[in-house]
């Protein structure tokens, strides 16, 4: 039988290689493109969201930093396919060590200052999960908007 641990690793991982099966589909110069008349942000933009949910749990779980990491994460710091594929490496590795912290699925009962509250670890793995694969989710339909590829399965 399969951890919780085991189960939520195996989701962000895959959150992981999807994102960046993804960013191979997107053509540079849609990266940023947004629909005219609609209020949504880009495929780059909604995958930058989605990482960055996921780096700011695990900055938080392993150094105690809450930051939201809006700063490093704006399109004109990631303009291109290859940085953004570099910063999408980045968050998994602070994932994983994030998750080195958990030795058994009782560690993700335990309350941690997340970051206005006390919350249990489990909580706020299945919170940003959510949050991560809906930024995702909105990059792919905005991709679709442009493209009849297929996008990667969930």
């Amino acid at each position: 039988m399969k951890t919780f641990i085991e189960i939520f690793d195996a989701q962000f991982r895959g959150l992981h290689e999807r994102s960046c099966e993804f960013i191979a589909l997107v053509p540079n110069q849609r990266l940023f493109w947004k629909p005219d008349r609609v209020e949504l942000y880009s495929c780059g933009e909604y995958l930058l969201r989605s990482a960055a949910a996921v780096e700011q749990t695990f900055g938080g779980i392993a150094a105690r930093l809450w930051d939201d990491p809006f700063e490093w994460t704006l399109p004109e710091e990631l303009a291109t396919p290859d940085k953004i594929i570099e910063y999408l490496d980045e968050v998994e590795a602070t994932r994983r060590k994030g998750f080195a912290y958990f030795t058994s699925d009782a560690d993700l009962v335990r309350e941690i200052p997340a970051p206005d509250q006390l919350t249990p670890i489990f909580q706020l793995l299945l919170m940003t999960i959510s949050r991560a694969e809906h930024f995702q989710g909105r990059a792919f339909t905005v991709f679709q908007m442009f493209s009849a590829a297929k996008v990667p399965h969930l």
